[in-house]
């Protein structure tokens, strides 16, 4: 296994990914199903691996897998992209995080088994030593209180942290290097509020970058104290959607690993998000560096 720059704590889950023709039914409706294929689930775990891709080392840690036939799967494609998966055994008689995503031309819809993993606590308090040996750590939320940990020790080592989809009140802000609110995030948490009002709440109160993604409508950002800046999505023609967010952010923690301006760090994730979009299963398709660079270059002729 290779050493690791990057920590990503969060969510480890089995996924099952149904591409759907065309829209999502209605109730009672039919779709067709183009292709199943297994997965890995969570955000932490899929920016892990589409990070692998890009060349960088990265040490997962989080909620605990099984020594069910999911848990093994999940663990030989992590291992498969020399993720660092030595803090997640497999444990005998817990069952494995389940997720299921029928992606359909711009949309996905998700069922998973994430309420019992809150309720049972199945998840691993983050090691100090782990975290202070990555150079970036990319955080998931989900688990407060191991997050809240992750970013204090962090924080207090002065290691850039990246999350995602945190409430503009949440005091992870005040320790993050950079927060990423998806649109779906803020369509579910704050569904009357106007969209520029409720970005100034956020960059606010946060200490560093506030990023808005809008899907193919395109990304707000800016750093604390500066004005809101806004960049076009890359053009493709979108196969699946599923893993363009995860790998988003793994654009910017690998803008923050090589100390780049905002600037840069926006126009790369946007294109390593839209590489992922454009094919199916995006995560484990995931662009290499080169290929990233060559998208770059045609985009920018």
């Amino acid at each position: 296994m290779k050493s690791y720059d990057v920590y990503s704590y969060g969510v480890v889950s089995a996924s099952t990914l149904y591409s759907i023709r065309d829209s999502f039914p209605a109730p009672e409706g039919y779709g067709e199903v183009l292709s199943v294929r297994h997965m890995v689930g969570g955000e932490a775990t899929n920016s892990a691996i589409v990070l692998s891709r890009l060349g960088v080392g990265v040490k997962l840690d989080g909620s605990w897998l099984g020594a069910d036939n999911s848990g093994r799967r999940t663990k030989a494609t992590l291992s498969e992209y020399e993720v660092d998966t030595t803090r997640l055994p497999l444990i005998n008689g817990h069952e494995t995080v389940q997720e299921v995503v029928f992606a359909a031309e711009d949309t996905r819809t998700i069922f998973g088994t994430y309420g019992r993993l809150l309720r049972q606590g199945a998840w691993n308090m983050p090691l100090e030593y782990d975290i202070k040996q990555a150079k970036v750590v990319s955080l998931d939320p989900f688990f407060p209180e191991p997050a809240t940990r992750v970013a204090e020790v962090a924080s207090a080592a002065q290691i850039p942290i990246v999350t995602v989809d945190c409430r503009h009140d949440d005091p992870l802000l005040n320790l993050v290097s950079a927060v990423i609110v998806a649109e779906s995030f803020i369509r579910e948490n704050y569904p009357d509020q106007d969209v520029e009002a409720l970005s100034r709440q956020y960059r606010e109160a946060a200490k560093g970058l506030v990023v808005f993604t809008f899907g193919s409508a395109g990304i707000w950002y800016a750093d604390a104290g500066d004005s809101l800046k806004n960049r076009e999505a890359s053009v493709v023609e979108a196969v699946d959607t599923s893993g363009g967010g995860d790998a988003f952010r793994a654009g910017i923690v690998y803008g923050y690993l090589n100390d780049w301006e905002t600037d840069e760090m926006i126009e790369f994730a946007a294109a390593v998000a839209a590489l992922v979009c454009a094919t199916s299963p995006g995560v484990l398709n995931a662009p290499t560096i080169s290929e990233v660079v060559e998208f770059l270059k045609l985009e920018q002729a």
